[in-house]
């Protein structure tokens, strides 16, 4: 018998992908802007604007426009980069004033997997499970957005 889910444990939101990419590219496709614009957000979202300062403390934020028109904003401060292996950063939706709300943590790491890039996006702080699921579909969309950004020609 498995044992039961820890319902007092914080929800955590884990996703691995394989992305058809050394392990370089992919980390600067996540740390370079004009590369992060292409595919930061979930199919059908536009980006308004991208600014990333991958250092440690170094801080970024990403707005993008919903096929509704809705406008999303995003922002962040690195705690660690360690190039081309590890990145961990906060994460906090903007109100309609530009003031972040609820900040959450993201680990982000790299592994050469047969000259590709096996991603792990690990993401706590979730104020709810119903927030970890929204982010779920959120992120799942941004990453095949990313692989299909990164895929050969």
């Amino acid at each position: 018998m498995a044992p039961a889910p820890d319902l007092a444990a914080p929800p955590e939101l884990v996703l691995t992908r394989v992305i058809a990419a050394p392990r370089a590219l992919v980390f600067r496709a996540w740390t370079d802007a004009a590369h992060a614009a292409r595919w930061w957000g979930p199919q059908g979202f536009t980006t308004l604007s991208c600014a990333i300062d991958a250092r440690p403390g170094g801080r970024f934020r990403v707005g993008m426009r919903s096929p509704a028109g809705t406008s999303h904003w995003k922002q962040g401060t690195y705690r660690e980069v360690v190039a081309p292996e590890r990145l961990v950063f906060t994460y906090a939706w903007e109100d309609a004033a530009g003031r972040p709300g609820h900040q959450m943590l993201v680990t982000i790491t790299f592994a050469e997997q047969d000259g590709r890039t096996r991603l792990t996006l690990r993401q706590t702080g979730f104020e709810s499970v119903e927030s970890r699921d929204a982010h779920q579909g959120g992120w799942t969309s941004c990453l095949a957005r990313f692989a299909a950004d990164l895929a050969p020609a």
